[in-house]
C-alpha cells in the first residue's frame, strides 16, 4: 500500500513539473512572437513523413487551397492520423470559379459553406489509385458521393476534375485535381 502511494505521489510530481515546462514552453514561443498551435496540426515531428495538410503547405500550387482550409479550421482535422484520401484542386482550378466565389468563401461567415465544400474533397480511408476504377463511387465527409470515371487512359473526379497526380503522406493520399469539387445540393 505505502509503494502504491509512494508511486501515485510521484506520478503526480512528475506530471505537474511536466505541465509547468510546457506552459514555459508554450509563454516563449507566445512572446517570441509564433503563433502557438494547438491541436494535432501543432505536433513537430521532423523525422516523419509530411501528413497531408503539410504536404500541401509545401506546395507553390495549392497556397488557396490552404488558404480555405485555415479559414475554414480544418487544419487540426487534417492533421490527425487519418487515413484520408484528399482531392486537392490546384490554384488554376479556384481561378476558374466565378469571379469573387473564392474571395466570398474566405470570409468568416461562410465558413461553414467553406468547410463544407473543402470536406467534399476529403473521403476517410485510403483510396488507392487501384481503387479509383471506372465507375466506383465513394462517400465524402461532408456527405454527397464523388464518382471515378476514365476517359483515354485519363481518371477523372465527378465526369470533370481530373486527376493530375498522386502524393503519399503519413496520414493518406493527396490526388491533384484540376477542378474544384461541389456537393450536392441539399
Amino acid at each position: 500500500m505505502k509503494t502504491l502511494i509512494q508511486t501515485i505521489l510521484i506520478g503526480a510530481i512528475v506530471g505537474v513539473c511536466s505541465c509547468g515546462d510546457t506552459d514555459t514552453q508554450n509563454e516563449a514561443q507566445s512572446q517570441s512572437g509564433i503563433p502557438e498551435q494547438r491541436g494535432q496540426s501543432g505536433v513537430q515531428d521532423p523525422q516523419s513523413k509530411p501528413n497531408v495538410v503539410q504536404v500541401a503547405v509545401g506546395s507553390k500550387d495549392h497556397t488557396t487551397l490552404v488558404t480555405a482550409v485555415k479559414a475554414a479550421e480544418l487544419v487540426d482535422a487534417l492533421s490527425n492520423a487519418g487515413p484520408f484520401t484528399v482531392f486537392a484542386p490546384v490554384n488554376a482550378a479556384f481561378d476558374k470559379l466565378p469571379t469573387g466565389t473564392v474571395e466570398d468563401l474566405l470570409k468568416p461567415e461562410k465558413k461553414e459553406a467553406l468547410a463544407e465544400i473543402l470536406q467534399y474533397h476529403v473521403y476517410v480511408g485510403n483510396l488507392s489509385d487501384a481503387l479509383l476504377m471506372d465507375g466506383q463511387q465513394y462517400n465524402m465527409v461532408a456527405g454527397g458521393n464523388i464518382s471515378i470515371s476514365e476517359k483515354e487512359g485519363k481518371k477523372f473526379v465527378n465526369g470533370t476534375a481530373q486527376i493530375i497526380a498522386s502524393v503519399p503522406a503519413s496520414n493518406g493520399i493527396i490526388y491533384v485535381i484540376d477542378g474544384v469539387l461541389l456537393p450536392p445540393k441539399k
